[in-house]
C-alpha cells in the first residue's frame, strides 16, 4: 500500500489528536481518571491528614459534623500554623441534614477599641503597608476560640475539652513534619526569625526549620490548649492566655487590651442565599463579601447556556470574567461590617440587578475595567486561610473557613503561649481607594473603626438540591477565594463534573483591578489567543486556592475531594 501524501498524514494526525483530546476530557468528566473518595456514613476533607483523621474519628464515635469541625479546627492550629489558628478568626456555615435552616457563625476578628481610621498612614496621609502587615499593630482581636466554643454550644454534642484533646496530644507529643511544613518555614525564614519567640517556636537552634520526617513538638501551645480545655474560653479571653497576649502587645506597641479580649463576642448571622439552575446556594454574609458576590456572579451567568459553551472555553471564561469585574467593582464600594454600615445586600444578590448588569456585557468583547465602576444595587433592594468541609451520618454539613491572613499571619508568636497572631487589620481600608496586599480596593464602608470586623473574602458555601444538602465547599486564597469557590460550583452544576474533577480543574480569576484575567496552567493556548482577541489581558500565574469539598449524591453517598494544590490536603470517609 503506497504511503499517504504528507497533507493527508497531517490531517489524520490532527484528527487523531482531536479525538484523543475529546476522549480524555470525557474521561475526566465521567471520573475515569479522577476518583473522589467515597463514604457512606461520614466524610471529612481538610488541608492536613492529621486534622482529617481526628475529625473522622469523632464521626466514627458518634459525634456530629460540628463536633468533627471544631476538632479539626483545633488540630489544624497545631499541624498547620501557617493558616490553622487560635490567633485568628473566620466563618462557619452549618446546614442540618433534615433540611432545616442554614446557620452562620461569624467569628471574624475585630479592631481593638483604640484603633483609628488613619492608624496606618504617615504624617502626609500616605499609607505605610508594613504597619498593617508585619507589626503588633496588624492584629485584630482573635475570634477562633470563641467561635468554636459557640458552635459546640449551639449545635455540638461533645465538650470543648473533648474537641481539644487530639490537638493537645499533637502539640505535646509532636507529629512527623511533612515536606510542605519545612518548605513554608524555609520560605518565610527571614520574616519569621526576626521575632525571638517565633524563632524559638518554629526553628532549630541553628536557625534551620525542622526537616521532613522530624518530630515537631510545641509544648507552649500544648499548655495553652490545655488551659482552654480546663478553664474554657475564659482562659483565652480573660485568664492567663489573655494576659500573655496583652504582654506581647505591650512589648511590641500593639493595641489589643484585656478589655478588648474580654469584650469579644462571635455573632450568629443569617447566611446569604441565592438560587442557580434549581439549586439553593448558601454562603457567608457580611462582613464576608464572599457569599454576596458568589450569588451575584451566578445570577449574572444564569441566563447564559454555560454548559453548552463548554468548560474553560473562551466564551465561558469571557463571560465569567465580565461578571467577576462587575462584582468586584461593587465590592470596593458597598461591602463592610453590617453592624457599622448599611450594605445593600438584597440589591447585590437580586436577579433584577443581575439582569441590569448583564445588559452591559458584550458577548464578544471585553469591557475595560476603567469603564466599569460600582453599580447601583439600591433600586433593587426589597423591604465568607484554610478551609474544611464535613458531612456526618445524618447528613449534617459544616463548611468552615478561617485564617490569620498572610501565611503565618503577622509572623509574631505570643511569647509563652506558642501561637501566631493574625495580621487581619490589613483587610480594612487603610485609606479609601488604596489597595491592600491582595490588590483589593476598599472604600468608606470598610474603613477602620473601633470594634468593627474587617471585610473578608472567605466564602464557606453549602449547596442544597431538592431541599437536601448536596455540596459543601470553600477555599483559602485571599481575593481569589470567591472565584475559586464559584468555579467548583459551576464545574459541578454547569459542566456535570464529579467532585474531584471539579476541584482539580484549572481556574481563572478577575477582580476588576488590575484589569487582567489571571489563569492557572492548563488553559489551552488557543483559548488564550481567543480571549486576547476579545480585548482581555491574560496572565498565567501560580495556583489559586486549595478547595476542600464534599458532595452527597442522590443515593446518599458522600464523595470527598481534596485539592492537590496543597500537598497535605486529605479527604477520608467511612
Amino acid at each position: 500500500m503506497p504511503a499517504l501524501p504528507w497533507y493527508l498524514r497531517i490531517f489524520w494526525l490532527a484528527l487523531f489528536s482531536l479525538l484523543a483530546g475529546l476522549a480524555n476530557a470525557q474521561a475526566i468528566l465521567e471520573g475515569e481518571r479522577h476518583h473522589p473518595v467515597p463514604g457512606n456514613h461520614g466524610m471529612v476533607a481538610t488541608s492536613h491528614p492529621h486534622a482529617t483523621a481526628v475529625a473522622l474519628e469523632v464521626l466514627r464515635n458518634g459525634g456530629n459534623a460540628v463536633d468533627a469541625a471544631v476538632t479539626a479546627g483545633f488540630a489544624l492550629a497545631v499541624t498547620q500554623p501557617r493558616s490553622g489558628n487560635i490567633g485568628g478568626g473566620g466563618f462557619m456555615l452549618y446546614a442540618p441534614g433534615n433540611g432545616g435552616a442554614v446557620k452562620a457563625i461569624d467569628y471574624r476578628e475585630t479592631a481593638p477599641a483604640s484603633a483609628t481610621e488613619t492608624m496606618y498612614q504617615n504624617e502626609d496621609g500616605e499609607v505605610v503597608p508594613e504597619r498593617s502587615r508585619f507589626t503588633h499593630l496588624a492584629s485584630g482581636v482573635p475570634g477562633t476560640v470563641a467561635g468554636f466554643a459557640l458552635a459546640l454550644e449551639e449545635y455540638g454534642t461533645i465538650t470543648l475539652a473533648e474537641a481539644l484533646a487530639p490537638a493537645i496530644a499533637l502539640a505535646r507529643d509532636g507529629f512527623e513534619v511533612p515536606h510542605r511544613f519545612t518548605e513554608g518555614l524555609e520560605q518565610a525564614r527571614e520574616r519569621l526569625t526576626r521575632w525571638p519567640a517565633t524563632r524559638a517556636t518554629f526553628y532549630n537552634q541553628d536557625g534551620a526549620p525542622p526537616r521532613p520526617g522530624d518530630r515537631f513538638r510545641q509544648p507552649e501551645l500544648a499548655a495553652t490548649l490545655q488551659r482552654i480545655a480546663d478553664h474554657g474560653i475564659a482562659d483565652f479571653y480573660e485568664g492567663e492566655t489573655a494576659h500573655l497576649i496583652v504582654a506581647e502587645m505591650e512589648r511590641g506597641g500593639g493595641l489589643i487590651t484585656l478589655d478588648d479580649l474580654a469584650g469579644y463576642q462571635p455573632v450568629m448571622r443569617e447566611p446569604v442565599r441565592g438560587t442557580y439552575r434549581g439549586h439553593e446556594i448558601f454562603s457567608m454574609s457580611p462582613p464576608s463579601s464572599g457569599g454576596a458576590h458568589i450569588v451575584q456572579i451566578l445570577n449574572i451567568l444564569e441566563d447564559y447556556p454555560i454548559g453548552d459553551y463548554g468548560h474553560n472555553s473562551a466564551q465561558t471564561i469571557h463571560l465569567m470574567a465580565e461578571a467577576m469585574k462587575r462584582a468586584y467593582a461593587d465590592r470596593s464600594e458597598y461591602l463592610g461590617d453590617t453592624d457599622y454600615v448599611e450594605v445593600p445586600l438584597d440589591g447585590i444578590t437580586s436577579k433584577d440587578y443581575a439582569d441590569a448588569l448583564r445588559q452591559e456585557i458584550d458577548p464578544d468583547k471585553a469591557t475595560p475595567s476603567n469603564n466599569i465602576g460600582p453599580g447601583n444595587p439600591t433600586p433593587y433592594e426589597s423591604n465568607e486561610t484554610t478551609h474544611f468541609s464535613i458531612v456526618d451520618r445524618w447528613g449534617n454539613a459544616v463548611s468552615n473557613t478561617y485564617t490569620i491572613n498572610f501565611s503565618y499571619g503577622s509572623g509574631i508568636t505570643v511569647e509563652g503561649a506558642g501561637f501566631l497572631l493574625n495580621n487581619e487589620m490589613d483587610d480594612f481600608s487603610a485609606k479609601p481607594g488604596v489597595t491592600n496586599a491582595y490588590g483589593l480596593i476598599g472604600g468608606e464602608a470598610n474603613k477602620i473603626e473601633s470594634g468593627k470586623r474587617m471585610l473578608s473574602s472567605m466564602s464557606p458555601t453549602i449547596v442544597r438540591r431538592d431541599g437536601q444538602n448536596y455540596l459543601v465547599t470553600g477555599s483559602p486564597g485571599g481575593s481569589r477565594i470567591i472565584t475559586t469557590t464559584l468555579q467548583v460550583l459551576m464545574n459541578v452544576i454547569d459542566h456535570g463534573m464529579n467532585i474531584q474533577s471539579a476541584v482539580e480543574a484549572p481556574r481563572i480569576h478577575h477582580q476588576w483591578l488590575p484589569d487582567e484575567i489571571r489563569i492557572e496552567q492548563g488553559i489551552s493556548p488557543d483559548t488564550i489567543d481567543l480571549l486576547e482577541s476579545m480585548g482581555h489581558t491574560v496572565k498565567t500565574r501560580s495556583a489559586m486556592g486549595a478547595i476542600q469539598s464534599v458532595l452527597i449524591d442522590a443515593d446518599g453517598r458522600r464523595w470527598g475531594a481534596a485539592d492537590p494544590r496543597r500537598s497535605t490536603s486529605t479527604a477520608q470517609g467511612y
